[in-house]
């Protein structure tokens, strides 16, 4: 299994990763069907989202202030391909459930969940929090594997052997080793971890329990690229990301 993860799933060096060259964005009719299919993935799991992760466009522009909390702190949807164009190989389908907001009292709850879609060969790219420790579940379908490293002061990758916690069970691996999560086991990674990951056999149903999450400031990636993906509109949106809600009404 180590072996067909290496090969088949992440195109890297020690350092480095890289997508299949491309220049492409995506595209909103790509967008909602990825959407659309997790949202069907979850019920036949009977799993269920909050509401406001089912409404439209439409029913978003008739939404007040009293949804400002879902605003402010980019709760829902979030499909990236990290600005690569090749959302098959590294990207991700996010849904953060709940958020917390270090520059706004009015949200002050510590902690954060995100619901996390990994398709099989699709990588998560390599990358720390500044502040955010996190655990990561898997709640279900194939493997996750990951690979982790230390960070250096400077923000490289360190070569010292990486100590996690997996299940409660302290665990050294080294300087870029895998470790595998099968469903129902989980590990906490704390600032300054490098990790990227990706699913191995089937695509899996990934679950974050967090700090607070702040995308704008606390990610430290190896690679410079962009958090949000470029969008061609090339037909309407039937769910709007995290980052396209309308002013309330």
């Amino acid at each position: 299994l180590k072996m067909d993860a290496t090969k088949l799933y992440l195109l890297y060096n020690s350092e480095s990763y890289y997508a299949i060259g491309c220049d492409l964005i995506m595209k909103r009719s790509q967008i909602n069907t990825l959407i659309k299919d997790a949202i069907q993935w979850l019920e036949e799991l009977n799993v269920h989202l909050p509401p406001f992760a089912y409404w439209t466009p439409k029913e978003w522009a008739e939404k007040g202030h009293e949804y400002d909390e879902i605003r402010c702190n980019m709760l829902g949807w979030d499909v990236t391909d990290y600005g690569r164009g090749d959302f098959d190989k590294i990207g991700l389908l996010l849904f953060t459930i709940r958020n917390g907001n270090l520059k706004n009292p009015d949200y002050a709850k510590p902690y954060a969940e995100k619901m996390l879609i990994s398709q099989v060969g699709q990588l998560s790219p390599n990358h720390f929090h500044w502040h955010k420790t996190e655990d990561i579940i898997n709640r279900g379908g194939g493997t996750l594997m990951l690979r982790l490293w230390n960070s250096t002061k400077e923000g490289n990758l360190d070569d010292s052997n990486v100590t996690v916690r997996i299940d409660g069970r302290r665990c050294t691996v080294p300087a870029g080793g895998e470790v595998f999560l099968k469903p129902g086991e989980s590990i906490t990674l704390t600032p300054g971890i490098y990790h990227l990951f990706t699913a191995v056999d089937e695509k899996v149903l990934g679950w974050e329990v967090s700090a607070v999450n702040d995308d704008n400031t606390d990610n430290r990636f190896l690679e410079p690229q962009a958090r949000f993906a470029d969008i061609e509109e090339d037909e309407p949106a039937e769910y709007l990301l995290c980052n396209e809600y309308p002013e309330a009404r």
